[in-house]
């Protein structure tokens, strides 16, 4: 069993929610419920975790637009989609979106659990979370906004802090940069598109000391970490 594993659950049918959150909790995992798209997004952003179970139909942000949404920013994270559509194209849909599978209501709890042990186990080397990265010669801390360079420390803001653990989780990807504004600064205007290219340019001034390191611009795109 997946114990400790922390899971965005988005489900608007409260009932069925808290259902689900509650019988994934005594199976050992953690869960997080969100009960529209728009929230369910707010934590995936401001939160850690390691397996997505996402309702088609919600109000504020549909599931496979939620999904697209992650997608930007995490390549990788399983995604189980829950709906009450049976229909090929609906599935086909899915899939484009990004899931990993489909599970149609109504459906028994132990196939559900089956489902993500089966994710999971084929998943699990690319889903581990780390507590800490080497990027080239620097190591990297996230959880404490840490960087360290031979015998110096460098402490990173927030932001900064943010923005370079979604690089480094899509290292040698390119990181889209609409989705990366959303997932930071919450919109992705003008004036915050001109913030995030304040804090690239402070992060590459940071990293430059390793010379392996670089932070590409691509083109209409977003950006991308590459370690030479």
């Amino acid at each position: 069993m997946e114990n400790g594993t922390s899971i965005l659950l988005a489900e608007d049918d409260v009932n069925l929610g808290h259902l689900l959150q509650t019988f994934l909790k005594s199976k050992g995992f953690n869960v997080s419920l969100a009960q529209n798209g728009k929230i369910a997004f707010e934590k995936f952003n401001n939160g850690t975790y390691q397996f997505c179970i996402l309702d088609v139909m919600m109000p504020e942000m549909d599931g496979i637009t939620l999904a697209k949404e992650i997608r930007e920013i995490d390549k990788k994270i399983p995604i189980l989609f829950l709906t009450a559509k049976s229909m090929k194209e609906d599935k086909l849909e899915g899939f484009s979106a990004g899931a990993d599978d489909y599970l149609t209501k109504p459906f028994a709890m132990e196939e559900l659990l089956a489902r993500i042990t089966a994710i999971l186990r084929r998943t699990s080397e690319d889903i581990k979370q780390e507590d800490s990265y080497q990027i080239g010669g620097i190591k990297y801390e996230p959880e404490i906004r840490l960087l360290h360079l031979n015998e110096e420390t460098k402490k990173l803001t927030t932001k900064e802090n943010q923005l370079l653990h979604l690089l480094v989780k899509n290292q040698n990807e390119i990181l889209d940069r609409q989705a990366t504004l959303r997932a930071i600064w919450g919109d992705d205007n003008y004036f915050n598109g001109r913030s995030m290219d304040v804090y690239i340019a402070k992060l590459r001034k940071l990293l430059r000391e390793d010379e392996s390191i670089e932070i590409l611009n691509v083109h209409g795109k977003g950006f991308k970490l590459v370690v030479k």
